[in-house]
């Protein structure tokens, strides 16, 4: 396997490295810090009564995981054999899954203004956005999605927010979003809106987000913070990722006032430093959408308890 040098990269450059692979002779990505490690599985045990993609489940280092066929995934037939697979060992969303690929062609780095976003035809397909690469058109795939499409209780759902309390202190707040999910907003503006949220401005992507704050600041200065009161924004996005967003914000000299909370499935132990390495106020792991609500009262509060320049 072919692979750039410096796979960790600093936070907040714009940039990513993608893993290369394929499938059925098509060729997909998928960004390589979601990534743990690559193998060959050959000691699968299959499980009665599971979705048609679970393959089974292995045991990985001591650790008891899911295996996934990418191929039934894609295109809705399974694997022949196995053992001439490659896995993908995956931890997102507090999870670890391992995903059987055909081919691991390689490590390249690129920028997240590389990754074009599908056209309106397959926006709500599994692919989030497409890669040239040296002529090969890579899909950038939705792995949250394929695992909620196979487990939903696995991530972000309606059925976890019945009873969530309103709270009326909440409507004066002014809050924008970045995420480049259609789930993922949806589920946040109904969760936040169930909440008392009532100023809620949504962006599908980092560069939509700071263009629109830049906007306000160009025209109020200092005083954009009575029209901004909080960012909230995920990592993986076309365009600008959250890091490079929350870097930018808190590197300029009025901008850095502004709250900025990390919402993404790639809050783990290994990768919370980059947030904290950009200077986002707070960070969560995305299914905890419950505790996201209780994460921004806190945080008014605090802004509230704040002695004014």
């Amino acid at each position: 396997m072919k692979t750039d040098q410096g796979v960790l990269l600093e936070s907040g450059t714009g940039e990513l490295e993608i893993l290369h692979f394929t499938v059925s002779g098509e060729h997909y990505a998928i960004n390589v810090v979601k990534v743990k490690e690559i193998i060959h599985i050959d000691n699968i045990v299959k499980v009665p009564l599971t979705h048609p993609a679970v393959q089974g489940i292995s045991l990985i280092r001591g650790e008891v995981i899911s295996v996934i066929d990418m191929k039934q995934v894609l295109e809705n037939m399974k694997s022949e054999d196995i053992k001439r697979s490659m896995a993908l060992v995956c931890e997102f969303n507090m999870l670890k899954v391992a995903f059987s690929v055909d081919e691991v062609v390689g490590i390249t780095r690129i920028k997240w203004s590389d990754i074009h976003k599908p056209n309106v035809l397959i926006a709500n397909s599994l692919v989030i956005g497409n890669i040239n690469l040296d002529d090969t058109l890579l899909m950038l795939l939705d792995f949250e999605k394929i695992v909620m499409d196979i487990s939903p209780e696995s991530g972000i759902n309606l059925a976890r927010l019945e009873n969530l309390a309103s709270n009326e202190n909440r409507s004066k707040h002014k809050i924008i979003l970045a995420d480049d999910s259609p789930l993922i907003r949806e589920v946040l503006k109904s969760t936040l809106t169930r909440a008392g949220f009532e100023h809620l401005m949504f962006f599908n992507d980092g560069k939509e987000a700071l263009d629109y704050i830049m906007g306000i600041y160009n025209e109020k200065g200092r005083d954009f913070i009575q029209e901004i009161n909080l960012l909230i924004t995920d990592i993986e996005m076309p365009q600008m990722d959250g890091h490079m967003l929350t870097r930018m914000i808190k590197e300029h000299s009025d901008l850095k006032n502004l709250p900025v909370v990390i919402f993404s499935s790639l809050i783990t132990g290994d990768l919370r430093h980059k947030g904290e390495s950009v200077g986002a106020d707070a960070q969560l792991s995305k299914p905890e959408v419950r505790e996201l609500v209780t994460l921004i009262d806190s945080i008014m509060d605090t802004v509230a308890k704040s002695p004014k320049e």
